[in-house]
């Protein structure tokens, strides 16, 4: 029996009858959101937009070529242009590049395959029910088993079976469908397992554990932070009763690709594939200053409402990222990370042991096993 019968049987969808934005999302009624300006602008900065695509391609090379002699040689120039935005013709490529992932797909030919035909997956039936409520106003996503619905449960079944200790969290749903939009489906599992697995930053595979640790950590972390950078807010949510786990949680959990207009997830997600998840604690930061004093005078449930529904012009990513790079967090995430596991239990010397293991070994050993070892293995 075919198990991924549910969403392979592509049904004809009707074409979507309102407009949609430059990035497939259908429009609402009323917007006046930075997106209806994009598409007003001038000729002037139509042309300085070409410049920056030609100066982005002579950076990377063809097809990625150039890209590490260039990071090596000019690091400071990269870190600026990303944080300005990479062009969106670009996002895919570039993002493999920066994550580590396309070297994970260079190493391991037809691993994904193998992955998406493996029937076991005790996580199937929570990917499919979960599909139609990853991004359900995107064409690309629309469609009853669709393409777009299709390629979603193919990446994730495949993560679930890749890692059993992660298996599927609802949370993944967004991150895949985000890579999805730019990249195939191959190149948006090794991007996955790149981030996970810590391929260039920590390992954030304790973000869909069971428990989830790293989200407990992050949280606490947050907290401390925002008692630090902002006392006055920080008292008044311990007033008030609010703790981080009541607003926060998806911001770690998606990197924000969850609520949050998709223009400010874009440019979060290309600086933090650079810099790692700091960048998660200074855009939450950087949201919270911005509203700051609006959120210092309100009640618990209107201040529960405001953290989850941020003003328009808080969301501006042109606006919220320079205020987020002002906050200079990396010193203090370290202390506070130190701080944090001396508070728990020290994990057992061999669970250490295997998240430091070498990446290349484990994804190496892991994908030998599927397909040695597996009783179940069949053709498409």
């Amino acid at each position: 029996m075919d198990k991924k019968k549910g969403v392979d049987d592509t049904e004809p969808g009707p074409a979507p009858s309102r407009p949609v934005d430059r990035f497939g999302f259908i429009k609402t009624e009323h917007s006046n959101s930075p997106e209806g300006i994009l598409k007003s602008r001038s000729t002037h900065e139509h042309e300085r937009e070409e410049r920056r695509i030609r100066k982005w391609r002579k950076m990377i090379g063809v097809g990625g070529s150039d890209w590490k002699h260039y990071v090596r040689r000019k690091p400071h120039v990269v870190k600026r242009r990303i944080r300005k935005g990479i062009p969106d013709c670009l996002r895919g490529l570039v993002w493999q590049l920066i994550s580590g992932s396309r070297d994970l797909l260079l190493m391991n030919p037809g691993v994904y395959e193998t992955l998406v035909i493996y029937e076991t997956s005790s996580s199937e039936l929570e990917i499919i029910r979960d599909i139609s409520r990853t991004f359900p106003s995107h064409i690309f996503f629309q469609q009853r088993h669709g393409p777009g619905q299709r390629s979603l449960y193919n990446v994730l079944k495949a993560y679930s079976v890749y890692d059993r200790d992660v298996g599927y969290v609802q949370g993944m749903g967004f991150i895949a469908g985000l890579l999805l939009l730019y990249m195939s489906e191959e190149d948006a599992f090794w991007l996955i397992v790149a981030l996970l697995k810590g391929a260039v930053h920590s390992p954030m595979e304790g973000l869909y554990q069971a428990g989830l640790p790293l989200v407990q950590q992050y949280l606490c972390q947050f907290e401390k932070l925002v008692t630090e950078h902002m006392p006055k807010l920080g008292q008044h949510f311990q007033d008030e009763m609010i703790n981080p786990s009541m607003y926060a949680s998806q911001w770690f959990i998606t990197v924000f690709s969850y609520s949050f207009p998709f223009h400010l997830t874009l440019r979060v997600w290309d600086v933090f594939l650079y810099e790692g998840i700091k960048v998660v604690f200074q855009v939450g930061l950087a949201l919270l200053r911005f509203c700051h004093d609006d959120l210092v005078n309100l009640p618990f449930e209107q201040l529960l409402h405001s953290l989850r529904n941020f003003p328009e012009e808080a969301t501006d990513p042109d606006t919220l990222l320079p205020l987020a790079f002002s906050f200079k967090v990396s010193s203090r995430l370290v202390e506070l990370d130190k701080e944090y596991r001396k508070k728990l239990e020290g994990p057992s010397a061999s669970s250490s042991s295997k998240r430091f293991q070498p990446l290349k070994s484990r994804v190496m050993s892991r994908a030998s096993s599927h397909v040695s070892s597996s009783p179940n293995v069949s053709k498409k």
